[in-house]
């Protein structure tokens, strides 16, 4: 019966994803990932330095990009100029970037840091979570979309979340639950569902545990500021 209900919520939240998606992720462009090199200037200066933080709306350390998903940039990437997440300064980069642009970027993003012949992530977390975070994990049913180790996501237009900040995983989980504001929020009705069974404190003991595993994130700092 678990498994069966977690299929079911699975294929629930993909059929969101379809019904949402932007047009311009239904076309596939293909990106270029050295073409995506000459385009990333508005982004080295937040993404390609080690322990950068932001400090709106409050601080903490901006997500690490490289080795995520290029598809799960792109679908960021449109929410963001679809204003579905509010940031004004990514919204800004975002409005600036055509559908290639973004293909491009992501393409570069997903290959950056990322090395040849790596052993590849076990399928379960090697560090145990806490009784509260494995009960807090099972309630938000977290690995039914982001897949093994919380690194493999059942589908590519989702992010891996294993090892990415934790603090900037609760900012982003708390922006779900964030209604009827203008600078801050994201709208999204699964992501939004399910923040909102949580108070802060459990968000924030689920992003603690989550962004303590190994995963394939990271920051890989340009050499301007190395």
């Amino acid at each position: 019966m678990n498994k069966l209900l977690t299929t079911m919520f699975a294929f629930a939240v993909a059929s969101v994803t379809a019904v949402y998606a932007p047009s311009s992720l239904a076309q596939e462009i293909k990106g270029d990932a050295k073409a995506g090199e000459k385009k990333i200037a508005m982004c080295i200066g937040c993404h390609g330095i080690v322990g950068y933080q932001a400090s709106f709306p409050e601080v903490y350390k901006v997500p690490k990009i490289s080795g995520q998903g290029a598809k799960y940039i792109v679908a960021a990437l449109n929410a963001y100029k679809a204003g579905e997440r509010k940031h004004p300064t990514m919204r800004g980069i975002a409005d600036s970037l055509s559908d290639q642009d973004m293909a491009d970027v992501a393409a570069y993003y997903s290959a950056n840091g990322v090395v040849e012949g790596a052993a590849a992530l076990p399928a379960k977390p090697a560090r145990e979570p806490s009784a509260q975070q494995a009960e807090l994990l099972k309630k938000g049913n977290c690995v039914s979309c982001h897949g093994d180790n919380f690194a493999k996501p059942i589908d590519p237009a989702y992010p891996k979340i294993a090892g990415q900040h934790a603090d900037y995983l609760f900012v982003a989980l708390k922006a779900y639950k964030t209604e009827n504001n203008a600078q801050v929020g994201r709208s999204n009705g699964v992501m939004g569902g399910i923040a909102k069974q949580f108070s802060n404190a459990e968000l924030k003991a689920l992003a603690g545990y989550v962004g303590a595993l190994e995963g394939d994130l990271k920051v890989v700092p340009e050499a301007r500021f190395r």
